[in-house]
């Protein structure tokens, strides 16, 4: 006579059962849509036109994900972006994903996301559905093709590129784009602070522009304004498309922490946080910027600061305050070097107005942490893209380029003057 099994045993089996049970009834839920109709997107899509091309581009909430794909896929941390071209010109177009999210997702890893187990014809059905949804290249000349690119999160407004290659040109659009779901939290909008127009000063030259930005704040101060914070290490001037969209293509994404609100300029918090995360959403390089009261010929300026926390890609990712890594000068030459490969850097340079803290003598930042620096901000120049390396104009301003070594203590005196 076999013996009863075991109360473990027997717990283990009614599991699997249950669990065979989910998967069988999951195979059996997902029907393929009827209602795929984009023109809730058209109403609300935003639209640019440039040399004989038109673009438009929305994000799909929840229920568009629902309705289009039947599943909401937004719950899967992906954004659907709706993407129509228009071609008029002489010759096919093709649209460089990685341009619009370097870590986009290709319609079957999204449609893996929904299979289940022993899901058979139902699987294949949801791979053939994304796939079909899917923006395809070509654009042919002539023609108009609309499909779905899967991007990562953005809050509202999401910045969508669109970079259009074809033979011998690129095609570059940028847009500011709503998303439906996105909840109201003033702390994470983008804030598009202005100044009034009295208290502006536009420079037409170099010279005057590097004054003024060497009498800028060394660095933030806390909301009372009574302790030092960390210091504005960066400078960067252009269209705010522009600068957006270098950021967005070498993954810089809006991303506020509790301690960035800790961190003042110009009487207020940052206007805008960026991260560029490391491997398995480690923390890495922050921005933190300010919209200044300068313009340079018409141009915005913003003044940031670049940094980044001790341990850098091995430090916990998700911490309220991160604790600034003391080499401040690293992180600001990572983002010039970052900024380089964007394609859309114009012109770099450096300027005094951080003042010099050696390493025998640093300073201290809000959390008293120390820190040192040569001194100097990176100043960034953007333009509409392609740009290449050879395209960058290196100013004649401090000669950061031509050093040899770290700086001796004669040179860190002189470098804040």
């Amino acid at each position: 006579m076999n013996a009863p099994p075991s109360p473990s045993r027997a717990l283990r089996n009614a599991a699997g059962s249950v669990i065979l049970l989910v998967i069988f009834a999951g195979c059996a839920t997902w029907t393929a849509p009827t209602n795929i109709d984009d023109a809730p997107l058209r109403e609300r899509a935003v639209t640019a036109s440039r040399q004989d091309v038109q673009v438009s581009a929305a994000v799909l909430g929840s229920e568009d994900s629902k309705r289009m794909f039947g599943a909401d896929i937004n719950k899967a941390n992906v954004q659907p972006l709706w993407i129509e071209v228009q071609n008029r010109t002489s010759q096919p177009l093709w649209l460089l994903r990685s341009g619009t999210d370097p870590d986009y997702f290709s319609p079957l890893e999204v449609a893996w996301s929904m299979h289940t187990l022993l899901g058979g014809a139902t699987n294949a059905s949801i791979d053939d559905h994304l796939n079909k949804l899917g923006f395809r290249n070509p654009i042919p000349a002539g023609e108009t093709r609309a499909g779905i690119l899967f991007t990562n999160p953005n809050r509202d407004p999401k910045l969508v590129n669109v970079d259009l290659f074809g033979s011998r040109t690129l095609v570059p659009f940028t847009l500011f784009v709503r998303v439906p779901d996105d909840v109201p939290d003033p702390r994470f909008a983008l804030t598009l602070f202005q100044y009034p127009e009295t208290e502006i000063v536009d420079y037409h030259d170099l010279a005057s522009l590097r004054a003024a930005l060497e009498r800028l704040p060394c660095c933030a101060r806390d909301p009372h304004a009574t302790t030092g914070a960390d210091p504005l290490n960066v400078v960067v001037v252009g269209n705010l498309g522009d600068i957006g969209a270098s950021l967005v293509r070498r993954s810089y994404r809006r991303q506020l922490h509790d301690g960035d609100l800790e961190q003042w300029v110009f009487g207020r918090k940052p206007d805008v946080v960026l991260r560029k995360e490391a491997q398995g959403g480690a923390p890495a390089t922050s921005i933190r910027g300010w919209l200044a009261p300068i313009r340079f010929n018409g141009e915005s300026v913003y003044v940031a600061q670049v940094g980044r926390p001790v341990g850098g890609r091995f430090a916990h990712g998700g911490t309220a305050v991160e604790v600034l890594h003391g080499d401040v000068d690293e992180a600001r030459n990572f983002l010039v070097q970052d900024m380089m490969y964007s394609g859309g850097l114009d012109k770099l340079g450096f300027v005094n107005g951080v003042g010099p803290a050696p390493q025998a003598r640093p300073r201290t930042t809000l959390n008293g942490v120390p820190y040192h620096t040569d001194g100097l901000r990176a100043v960034m120049f953007f333009a509409t893209r392609p740009l290449s390396f050879t395209n960058v104009e290196i100013l004649d301003w401090v000669p950061y380029l031509d050093r040899r070594g770290p700086a001796s203590s004669e040179e860190d005196g002189d470098a804040g003057k």
